[in-house]
């Protein structure tokens, strides 16, 4: 069975910076594009990044320029480097496997104004 653990999350000031990393198992990873997803209280599930097989990457627009998604097949990882941070981007951070439609228990991430 596919699992994704994500982790890195915690409590940063605004301006700050994380690194978001999610531990992939199973198989095939390196055919699986990948992405990242946020939920904040009371909101809808809203994309972060897009990764591909190949290493293409895409952004909200919002969030072009700030975020940066990144895989390493040999580790099975997928990273999602967060600059520039805001308030508004406090939420529970996942990880998705888009070819088998599956994500991890999510990791929080705080941002104190």
């Amino acid at each position: 069975q596919v699992q994704l653990v994500e982790s890195g999350g915690g409590l940063v000031p605004a301006g700050g910076s994380l690194r978001l990393s999610c531990a992939f198992s199973g198989s095939m990873f390196d055919f699986r594009p990948m992405a990242w997803f946020r939920q904040a209280p009371g909101k809808q599930r809203e994309l972060v990044a897009n990764i591909t097989i190949d290493s293409s990457t895409n952004y909200p627009d919002s969030l072009k320029g700030r975020f940066i998604i990144s895989r390493d097949n040999a580790k099975n990882m997928v990273y999602l480097q967060m600059n520039s941070l805001k308030p508004e981007d406090t939420a529970v951070y996942y990880c998705e496997d888009r070819w088998g439609g599956m994500w991890g228990q999510g990791t929080q991430v705080t941002v104190s104004s």
